[in-house]
């Protein structure tokens, strides 16, 4: 077995970094689990270098065996600080101390690429691309993202993506900056539904295929949770041939993994389809009128359906699915796959795409596999409203266990895998408990960071219990208290996006402090502001719950609203927890209170991210303390210095404002 110590020294020095005792045993313990072909959940601290941590290792197994290492991540932007910044320094610092150069390479999903056929014209014009994604990212409610920008912006992003199409050697929508909206980039690319492949005329200069060439000769390929699970439960492999697997922010990988395997059937979606087969002149009217006709019958039934969970189906609900599928199992049938392998037919490749998507999940939604659960959604957007059948695996723990760690050596690591102080819950989630599964070696390496003198956990035990009315005024007196005593410099994590936009009109009302609201502006911008004003306070929901790193004392106040327990109505969480109940554990804890501490344990984790940094985060939520589930989730936390004292608090942010607001005079 290799000892990574001497690489892990010079990649640490290269970066100008120091020696941090759990990074190097998290290398260690990565490299042994490598060469052994044995599992292992790693919980790193923030601060501990977990990158590195896990990148020489990889770098080391690869050049000595040959055996290429897939490194999957959760978000963009640490795909990006992967590829573009970390692996570039690290290479640079220890190719001379391994068997050969290594090389890297990051593959995303082909929608991510542009496709200069349809850049060019190949594909015929789809008059519902401004309303429908086919086959891009969807929430679980199956609706596509917004889209947004006018003609004259449209055709101004068009213009500027073909003259950057002309440079680029990656054609990676990343890479395109200033970047466009989503409705110019769905004009240039394909998902794999449409995509024609091998018959494509501009096969040869396909960005998307020049990627997978790339990622099939290098030692370690960087890519995201949605396309590992592509890869790992699809009808073909999209990665190329591995061994191991690095999961970095393995504590989304279960919701991404459970996204990626979401279907949604609509009337729309129907009707597009059979649209796109008509267009086509391949197949004769009366086979798509039945199409039609069985769309007609499911929309009846859909929109006679209650939302929510189907415990029971309503007859026409059920009869328009097995319509709809047979249908389309036809216009399957006679639009074929082409005439020839040189044949270019875009339109049917779209039709069939559109037709296909609709067979399979109709198909699967007229199974009504154990696993799977299904539910009603309505969602209005611009006066719209959009109703939905959803079908979601009700757990992906055995479709994870079977697709990924039993084909691959898996390394699982996050900074909030120990939830609780203990890994059962996590392993649980990803298919590593049970008397069949497989076995795991888990290890919590801590964090560089002293929190017991760099940080206090205060829980407002005075406050009222929240209520679901909204911020109790007792509530919105003690946030101003809050955030007047830090002057500013807070990140407010709120429940709901309608709790965030309450409590910052009020704080904008009572106070001066400059308060940005995510959805005023970009995320990236917010952020950005947010960590260039010492008085700036950020309010949002979810994506600054996890998303957000801002080291030093522009971030010195994380206020948490609640403790963030999912709606008790989602359907999905609905199931999980009756489904628990019924395996005789208790379905709170299992789902609510682990989805609760999960979250608790990623907010909290936004105020320490130096060793520099000191500061408070309060939890104005007093179930914290007294709830029965009060010490799971209090053992989740960061080991902050705890209180319930608001006026202790008070002071100590007061003299952290001073001191800080001295600290700036000087520099």
């Amino acid at each position: 077995m290799s000892d990574v110590g001497p690489l892990l020294e010079s990649a640490v020095a290269a970066v100008g970094g120091s020696e941090r005792e759990g990074q190097t045993t998290m290398a260690q313990a990565v490299a042994s689990a490598l060469d052994a072909g044995s599992h292992l959940l790693v919980q790193a601290g923030t601060g501990t270098g977990k990158s590195l941590a896990y990148l020489v290792p990889a770098l080391d197994h690869a050049t000595r065996t040959g055996d290429r290492v897939v490194v999957s991540t959760a978000t963009l932007a640490l795909q990006a600080q992967i590829v573009d910044r970390d692996l570039p320094r690290l290479i640079r610092a220890v190719r001379d101390d391994l068997p050969r150069r290594p090389s890297a390479a990051v593959l995303k999903g082909r929608r991510n690429y542009v496709c200069r056929y349809k850049l060019d014209g190949g594909f015929p014009d789809d008059e519902a691309g401004m309303l429908f994604d086919f086959g891009a990212d969807r929430s679980a409610s199956g609706q596509p993202a917004e889209r947004s920008g006018g003609p004259s912006q449209l055709g101004e992003e068009i213009t500027r993506i073909r003259s950057w199409v002309r440079t680029t050697e990656t054609g990676d929508r990343d890479d395109l900056l200033p970047g466009v909206s989503d409705r110019a980039w769905s004009q240039v690319s394909v998902n794999a539904f449409d995509c024609l492949g091998s018959k494509c005329p501009a096969f040869e200069e396909c960005f998307a295929e020049m990627a997978k060439i790339r990622a099939a000769s290098a030692d370690v390929v960087v890519t995201n949770h949605a396309l590992l699970a592509i890869d790992a439960f699809g009808d073909h492999a999209v990665l190329p041939e591995h061994t191991a697997v690095i999961i970095d922010e393995a504590h989304e990988l279960r919701d991404r993994v459970t996204n990626a395997l979401t279907g949604s059937l609509t009337g729309a979606m129907i009707d597009h389809a059979a649209s796109a087969v008509r267009r086509t002149g391949l197949v004769q009217d009366g086979v798509i009128g039945l199409l039609e006709t069985a769309g007609a019958a499911f929309e009846k039934g859909l929109d006679a359906a209650e939302d929510g969970l189907l415990s029971a189906w309503p007859e026409a609900l059920a009869a328009g699915v097995v319509q709809v599928r047979d249908a389309a199992r036809q216009l399957v049938a006679d639009l074929g796959t082409g005439s020839g392998e040189s044949d270019p037919d875009a339109g049917r490749q779209l039709a069939r795409a559109r037709v296909l998507e609709v067979f399979d999940v109709a198909t699967r939604i007229a199974d009504r596999a154990d696993n799977d659960v299904a539910w009603v959604t309505r969602s209005t957007f611009r006066e719209r409203t959009t109703t939905s059948l959803v079908v979601a695996p009700l757990s992906v723990a055995g479709t994870m266990r079977s697709g990924i760690f039993e084909k691959s050596t898996v390394v699982a690591t996050s900074a909030t895998l120990a939830l609780g102080g203990r890994f059962d819950a996590v392993a649980g989630a990803l298919g590593l408990a049970g008397p069949d599964a497989p076995r795991y070696d888990a290890i919590d390496v801590g964090s560089p960071f002293d929190y017991s003198t760099q940080g206090i956990l205060y829980v407002a035990s005075h406050l009222p219990r929240p209520g679901r009315s909204g911020a109790s005024e007792e509530s919105l007196d003690e946030l101003e208290a809050l955030l007047r005593a830090s002057g500013g410099g807070a990140l407010c994590l709120f429940s709901s996006r309608a709790a965030a936009q309450a409590a910052a009109q009020e704080m904008r009302r009572r106070t001066h402090l400059p308060v940005l609201v995510q959805g005023e502006d970009g995320l990236s911008s917010l952020v950005k502001r947010f960590a260039t004003d010492d008085e700036a306070c950020l309010f949002g929901t979810l994506s600054l719950w996890q998303g957000v790193d801002v080291p030093g004392r522009t971030c010195r106040l994380v206020v948490i609203d609640r403790i963030p327990f999912p709606r008790p109505d989602d359907p999905l969480v609905k199931a999980r927890t009756e489904s628990a109940h019924r395996a005789g554990a208790n379905g709170f804890m299992s789902v609510s209170a682990t989805h609760a501490a999960l979250l608790l344990a990623q907010g909290a984790g936004r105020l320490i991210r130096s060793m520099a940094d000191r500061g408070v985060v309060a939890v104005l939520d007093e179930r914290l303390r007294t709830a029965r589930y009060g010490g799971f989730l209090a053992a989740s936390l960061p080991p902050m210095w705890r209180t319930e004292d608001p006026a202790l608090v008070r002071g100590a942010l007061e003299r952290l404002r001073d001191a800080e607001a001295q600290g700036a005079a000087e520099d």
